[in-house]
């Protein structure tokens, strides 16, 4: 059976160690290192029109399949969390940037969202679908959050920081307060808003946080732009 190992403390990495023959399909582009037994080939996992739509959401059109017998070493692109999700036959909408890897038994696909939350979130209307048996890794810029609502409990979220949630939880947008917190507040118009049952994963950080942290300038240039 593939082990799986997530290590490190702010900056985590996903360490795999694949037998004879085993395999994982992880996004291309975060591979480390590897052992030089194990075997690496671009494949159109699920199929051309499974792949056609993971393009469609700004991820690779190929998954990378990792056989074993070795050891392989993944990370994100930013310092952050790794979450591992056991999907036992669910299905979890996923941003399509924070995937990192998956079992073979777990199949990706893409699912259409609604036009509001789409937009909102600033990362398109399309988001990764996984759903079957298996593990599936994603990967939370800053720190990873993971929240059970009941029927009827909801969340209001800034829509950068949703890193993922069960399928069939009912997801919309809601102003984010009055007139005065909308133009002055600097959290935008509109806030996500997610209500159970179901997960929800969120990340502490958003890409828009990193960037202006990281670049202030540009990113005031981007935000007026």
């Amino acid at each position: 059976m593939v082990e799986f190992k997530v290590m490190g403390n702010d900056i985590q990495h996903l360490y795999v160690e694949l037998g004879q023959g085993e395999k994982i399909y992880a996004e291309g582009g975060h591979l480390i290192w590897k052992s030089p037994s194990v075997n690496l080939r671009a494949t159109a996992a699920g199929g051309f029109l499974s792949s056609l739509k993971r393009s469609l959401t700004g991820a690779s059109f190929f998954l990378l399949e990792v056989e074993g017998p070795g050891a392989v070493d993944i990370a994100g692109f930013a310092p952050g969390k790794i979450v591992e999700i056991d999907l036992s036959g669910n299905t979890v909408l996923v941003e399509h940037k924070s995937f990192l890897a998956m079992e073979p038994t777990v199949n990706y696909d893409v699912k259409l969202m609604g036009l509001g939350f789409g937009w909102l979130g600033g990362e398109g209307l399309l988001m990764a679908k996984l759903y079957g048996n298996g593990r599936v890794f994603i990967h939370a810029i800053g720190d990873a959050i993971t929240m059970e609502l009941g029927p009827g409990e909801a969340l209001d979220v800034e829509a950068g920081h949703i890193l993922a949630f069960e399928d069939g939880m009912r997801v919309g947008i809601r102003r984010a307060g009055g007139l005065k917190t909308m133009l002055f507040g600097d959290e935008g118009l509109w806030l996500a808003h997610i209500e159970g049952p179901g997960r929800v994963w969120l990340r502490t950080l958003s890409r828009q946080q990193m960037i202006m942290g990281l670049m202030p300038d540009l990113a005031q240039v981007a935000r007026s732009g």
